[in-house]
């Protein structure tokens, strides 16, 4: 069996690399830029982005099962990540495993989880399997969401997320890449061992970094103003204050047992991924 893997240049299609490379697993590693590919014995690189149909194409053909890592967030990621699954269908591929969002939804309140459920249907609406790894927030972003000042500030109320480390969603992309059949056409909701507020991820964040850090409640129209000074597009101002909106609604409180379950190993917790950073 022909393994691709794109992303990994990034954080999970590169885990994913590192860990099928230490198994001495053959792949094909889809990049943009060859030069940033990293050097793994047994592997091969193709260029090809996307949202360029014939370089996908052209980069799959013979591959048989496919880690499709999400695209780089862009207003056009959907038409991106269309053009892709086209490609990958002409070409051949069988079973492609892809990176979803756990709020995924043609209405999902975080509104790129709305390109995510698009791009699954489009996956669906071909004849190749899929494996859908429907990822929460990721922890390893919680400490990001920090202000210079030591606040963190949005519109996500009393509300919890069940977030995950991006090292765990690594870890299950791998298992379902050394053995596909046992996870054909399944949907895995990729959650931490617990869901917290924002209250608590301050009071984490804190602890384990040894300066005063806490949450700020802010409104919908405090987050958009606060926001403001980057000049963001609108549909990304949109994707960064529904982050905090899906979380005071509860979307994505739900624990999952997912990871362990795939992995055997209990997922990693905030203060976990604080402590290995």
């Amino acid at each position: 069996m022909t393994i691709a893997v794109t992303g990994a240049t990034g954080n999970i299609g590169g885990a994913v690399a590192r860990a099928l490379a230490a198994d001495g697993v053959p792949f094909r590693m889809l990049v943009r830029d060859p030069d940033r590919a990293p050097r793994l014995p047994g592997t091969e690189v193709a260029v090809a982005t996307h949202g360029d149909a014939g370089a996908s194409r052209a980069a799959l053909e013979g591959v048989d099962l496919l880690l499709m890592v999400s695209g780089a967030e862009a207003e056009d990621r959907l038409a991106q990540h269309r053009t892709f699954v086209g490609a990958a269908a002409t070409a051949g591929v069988r079973h492609v495993v892809y990176t979803s969002f756990v709020g995924a939804a043609a209405d999902a309140t975080f509104t790129l989880g709305r390109d995510h459920w698009a791009t699954e249907e489009a996956i669906r609406a071909t004849s190749m399997a899929h494996t859908f790894l429907r990822d929460s927030f990721y922890l390893d972003f919680v400490e990001d969401l920090v202000g210079e000042d030591g606040v963190i500030r949005g519109p996500a109320g009393d509300g919890a997320m069940a977030a995950v480390a991006r090292a765990d969603v690594a870890r299950v992309a791998t298992a379902v890449l050394r053995e596909p059949s046992a996870h054909l056409d399944r949907t895995y909701e990729l959650t931490g061992p617990a869901a917290i507020t924002l209250d608590q991820a301050a009071a984490t964040v804190s602890a384990v970094r040894g300066t005063p850090v806490t949450y700020h409640r802010e409104t919908v129209e405090e987050a958009y103003a606060s926001r403001a000074r980057w000049d963001p597009e609108p549909w990304q101002a949109d994707a960064w204050v529904s982050t905090y909106t899906a979380i005071a609604e509860g979307a994505l409180a739900r624990v999952s047992d997912d990871v362990e379950r795939v992995t055997g190993r209990r997922p990693l917790s905030l203060r976990d991924v604080l402590e290995q950073g």
